[in-house]
Formats: structure tokens, C-alpha cells, sequence
């Protein structure tokens, strides 16, 4: 708690789905002098705001969650803007918070950096072994410039930023529109909808053969802010939940949460994405004591219940 008390923290992204989570875990540690930096009062993209934000807030550390994301679609559609906005977002700010005297800064990454064909389970030594999967590769780069300059801010000017490499979120609050959402949010709507209409099915991208790891969102924030409180070093760290599975057995499993038995119809004319991943998690355990504790199962379970509550607020705002 006393780490906290002391601190002047800037969370970018603070009103994002991660964020609000991050926020929350921020406020019950015990974090009094806390700033969000949003849209559109500033655009991390813009130098100009950034440097007006670090005068206002003069933040002590920097917990930069903003990003510019999507699913495979979405990144299909967008990679230049992917690339350029991530890669803005992340730059000037670390630059800046260098120039600002910020004592420290917490850098995301995203799994999306890995090569394509990482061994599995993914180790922080192979981030740099290949090119990522294609269909995500702009975004995955741009972030991946944040652990060089990490790395480099650290050699020449002594600045403590640390990197870490998330898997895939989920959880209450997640992005449910289908232009930009990731895989879990994109099938609870999907099977919840085919519920409602009485569809005998529903398609889904791909064979269904790769795998992920999804990590509860309330265990990443608590990994974030472990990794604040104990870890100074510009070696990059993976924060996952060590559990993978099929997007067949996936799909398979939503269908049964959301109380949808229709067919499953494949399209594999469209990608799979990356063939696996999951993560080596035992750095993370090692230097900051992070470790997952929320069942998968009972995850998914929180985050239908709190779309379809959602939805039906939504639903009784338009009558």
C-alpha cells in the first residue's frame, strides 16, 4: 500500500476495457493522486498533449495501456493504421516522460509480437527468432518497438520502464462490437444473437484448429501492478494464464455457456491467425509473483452474464 500512497500515476487507455480494470486495482491499493489520459482530451498521438498531460499530472509512473486494437478483421482492414497509431501512441511518450523526469513507466506489449512460429510454450527468448503472423504483424511490431526503446533508454539514460507481453484478454467490459472485437467477445455475441433469433447456426472463421490462451482480465491488472511495484529491469515478461485451448473447443464451450445448440458451420476460407499460443509464464511468477487464479470456465461465465446484463440495459435505453 505504501508503494502507492507515494505515487503520482498517469494510467493512458485508463477508460479502455483493460484500464477501468487497472483503475479499479489502483484505487483499492490505495492510489490517491491518480490521472487518466483519454480521447479526446489527449491524443497520445499528438506530442503537444502529451507534454501538456506529464505538466498537469506530474506523474512519478506511467502505466501506458492506450492502443489502437482489434481482431483479425480488424487488422486485416487497418494495418497501416494499426501500425502508425500504436507505434505514435508508445514513442513520444516514452521519450517525453524521459524529458519529464518520470520515475518510472509499465509498457504493454502483446502476444501478437511473437513469431509466427514461436515453439510452444512461448519464451520471452524467442521474441526475436521470426517474423509474426501476418495478419497481425503491424500491430504486433509497432508495440515491439516499445521494448527496444526500453531497452535503449535504459543503456544510455538510466530511465526504469518495464515491458510486458499480455495473451489475449477477456472479461466484464470487454469490446463487443463485431468490427473490432477479439475472438471471445466476438463468439458470445455471435451465439447469444443466433439464440435470441432461434438460427439453426452460426459461422465461424477458420478450421478451428488454432489454439490461445485468454487471461482473465482482473488477473492482468494484477499482474501490472505486481510488475510495478517489484520489477525494475527492461527484460521483456509474459503474463498469461498457462491455459490453452482449441477455438473448436472454444466455440464449443461458449455455444454450451450462452445456452445456444445450433450447428457450428467452419468457413475456412477465412484465417486461422497464428497456428498456438501460449506462453512460458515462469518469469513472471519468479520475479513478481504473478500467477493466474481465475478458473476459465467461471470467467467465461462472468463475462456472458455481464454482456447479456448489458445488453438488455442498452436494449431498454432505445424504448
Amino acid at each position: 500500500m505504501n508503494f502507492w500512497e507515494q505515487q503520482r500515476v498517469v494510467v493512458t487507455g485508463g477508460k479502455g476495457f483493460l484500464g477501468t480494470h487497472v483503475v479499479a486495482a489502483l484505487q483499492a491499493r490505495g492510489a490517491a493522486a491518480l490521472h487518466i489520459a483519454n480521447l479526446p482530451d489527449c491524443n497520445l498521438c499528438e506530442v503537444a498533449d502529451v507534454r501538456r498531460m506529464l505538466a498537469a499530472a506530474r506523474p512519478t509512473l506511467v502505466i501506458h495501456l492506450a492502443a489502437r486494437v482489434g481482431g483479425i478483421g480488424a487488422n486485416r482492414a487497418n494495418p497501416a493504421v494499426f501500425f502508425y497509431e500504436n507505434l505514435m501512441m508508445g514513442v513520444p511518450l516514452v521519450h517525453e516522460c524521459w524529458r519529464a523526469g518520470v520515475q518510472k513507466m509499465v509498457l504493454l506489449g502483446t502476444i501478437c509480437a511473437y513469431p509466427k512460429f514461436t515453439p510452444v510454450p512461448f519464451q520471452e527468448e524467442h521474441l526475436w527468432d521470426g517474423y509474426p503472423e501476418e495478419t497481425n504483424a503491424p500491430y504486433g511490431l509497432a508495440k515491439k518497438m516499445l521494448l527496444v526503446q526500453s531497452q535503449a533508454y535504459r543503456q544510455q539514460y538510466g530511465f526504469n520502464s518495464i515491458f510486458l507481453l499480455p495473451v489475449n484478454l477477456y472479461g466484464p467490459g470487454d469490446n463487443f462490437n463485431p468490427e473490432h472485437s477479439h475472438v471471445i467477445p466476438a463468439l458470445i455475441k455471435k451465439c447469444v444473437e443466433a439464440r435470441e433469433a432461434g438460427a439453426d447456426s452460426i459461422t465461424v472463421w477458420g478450421d478451428g484448429s488454432a489454439t490461445r490462451e485468454f487471461l482473465f482480465v482482473r488477473d492482468a491488472a494484477e499482474g501490472i501492478l505486481l510488475a510495478a511495484e517489484k520489477y525494475n529491469d527492461s527484460a521483456p515478461v509474459n503474463l498469461g494464464s498457462h491455459f490453452e485451448i482449441s477455438i473448436k473447443d472454444l466455440v464449443t464451450l461458449i455455444a454450451r455457456l450462452t445456452g445456444f445448440h445450433g450447428r457450428l458451420i467452419w468457413d475456412t476460407t477465412q484465417p486461422n491467425g497464428q497456428p498456438r499460443r501460449k506462453l512460458d509464464v515462469s518469469r513472471a511468477e519468479k520475479l513478481f509473483g504473478f500467477h493466474a487464479r481465475t478458473d476459465f470456465e467461471a470467467g467465461l461465465r462472468e463475462t456472458i452474464a455481464w454482456y447479456e446484463s448489458a445488453r438488455k440495459k442498452e436494449e431498454g435505453r432505445r424504448f
